[in-house]
């Protein structure tokens, strides 16, 4: 067998490997999920929420955190970092190499999240909190989507999986940088500063080919705090030194180090890291009670008719207009049919859409948002696995048809 056989079965042999972590690590998350909603709507809330609010970390540097808030902030910046690196991958060498596919996601993510708070506004007008509000339906969870796609649509081509996390990626960017533009109290510029010198300094050790994590280690938390004290939500630490990550090989290299990391790091990203951001998120009461207070909840409405129907109306919208109009290119594996399953799993919001809930609103009005958004992605999650899996179905009946005649 030659060498360039032998690397192309490498290489399948690892995608599958990554394909049954990711569906391992998204039943993982739906459990974990799950097993926060039980407890926080059991006799063992108190419990659940004396664990979430417990605080550790050195106040000198400001990190006396929640173990929620470390799970949010802290966790959840590797998972960026993961999604960085495979969209980095996807920008240099991959599907999304060519300007036009490239494209299409971001025009999607766009009206993916312009639809929805307009929508969201619209609806929640003159509610109290709506002014802010509005926000709250604009991201798509990569974590849940991923895995509600691994889980019901293995059968969709590498194409529709790459458009939906790159899709993700950027729109859960747009509503970072609402984040930073709307919710953030007193950003410190010097620590923005402190924080671009660092990300510079990774970077020039990724060229100068520096592979030593005694020095990416320290580098990559120092860059992780002064994000979180600049005032921006510190995930985005992650995502910025992903797309920093070399991604072409050297002759002399086995593989580059985008392939090293994200070989080392998704299984914890996918198996540990997101599950425990979403046990200590998820655990909203969702009670009788609660579930008539969002019925009369103009702003609780807001938010579940944004993520169900704005991200579809949005995501497909201007999916299909960029293509009609030339702009973006979508994949030919990918059926319009498939646009419209990948549009509905864009309304997942969970992660960045329980920030902006807790940023935007108090008290029982956050606790009313926050159990919409996951009413929202519980209805957005069903249908999309629903169209996903009759799909299947139907491609594998066209396949017999196919194989026999």
């Amino acid at each position: 067998m030659s060498t360039a056989d032998q690397n192309k079965r490498t290489r399948t042999f690892d995608f599958a490997a990554y394909l049954r972590t990711e569906t391992v690590g998204g039943m993982v998350l739906l459990a974990a999920t799950a097993v926060a909603l039980l407890m926080a709507n059991s006799p063992l809330t108190d419990f659940y929420q004396a664990v979430r609010d417990f605080e550790f970390g050195p106040e000198s540097l400001h990190l006396n955190l929640s173990v929620g808030e470390w799970a949010k902030d802290g966790l959840l910046a590797i998972f960026f970092f993961v999604a960085g690196l495979e969209l980095k991958r996807e920008l240099v060498v991959g599907e999304l190499s060519n300007r036009k596919s490239a494209m299409l996601p971001v025009i999607a993510a766009l009206g993916g999240m312009i639809v929805p708070a307009v929508l969201a506004f619209a609806i929640g007008h003159g509610a109290p909190g709506a002014h802010a509000a509005w926000a709250i339906p604009v991201a798509t969870d990569i974590a849940f989507a991923l895995g509600v796609l691994s889980l019901t649509g293995s059968w969709m081509p590498t194409a529709a999986r790459v458009f939906l996390l790159s899709l993700a990626v950027v729109d859960d960017l747009g509503a970072i940088i609402v984040i930073a533009v709307l919710f953030t109290d007193g950003l410190s510029v010097l620590a923005l500063l402190a924080a671009v010198v660092l990300c510079a300094v990774y970077w020039y050790l990724q060229r100068k080919r520096v592979t030593s994590p005694f020095l990416y280690v320290p580098l990559a938390v120092a860059v992780w705090i002064a994000v979180h004290t600049s005032g921006i939500h510190a995930t985005i630490a992650g995502v910025a030194l992903g797309l920093l990550t070399r991604v072409h090989r050297d002759p002399d290299e086995h593989a580059s180090p985008s392939e090293r990391l994200e070989h080392r790091l998704q299984p914890w990203s996918a198996g540990l890291i997101v599950p425990v951001f979403a046990f200590f998120a998820a655990g909203v009461p969702v009670d009788g009670d609660a579930l008539v207070a969002i019925g009369e909840d103009r702003v609780a409405i807001a938010v579940i008719i944004g993520l169900v129907l704005g991200k579809l109306i949005g995501i497909f919208g201007s999916s299909f207009l960029a293509v009609k109009l030339g702009i973006g290119a979508k994949p030919d594996s990918v059926k319009w049919s498939d646009m419209a399953a990948l549009a509905i799993l864009g309304g997942v919001g969970f992660t960045v859409s329980l920030l902006i809930a807790d940023l935007s609103l108090e008290g029982a009005a956050a606790e009313r948002a926050k159990a919409a958004v996951l009413i929202a992605s519980a209805i957005a999650s069903l249908v999309a696995a629903a169209v996903l899996l009759r799909r299947g179905r139907r491609r594998k009946g066209d396949e017999v048809v196919n194989s026999e005649s």
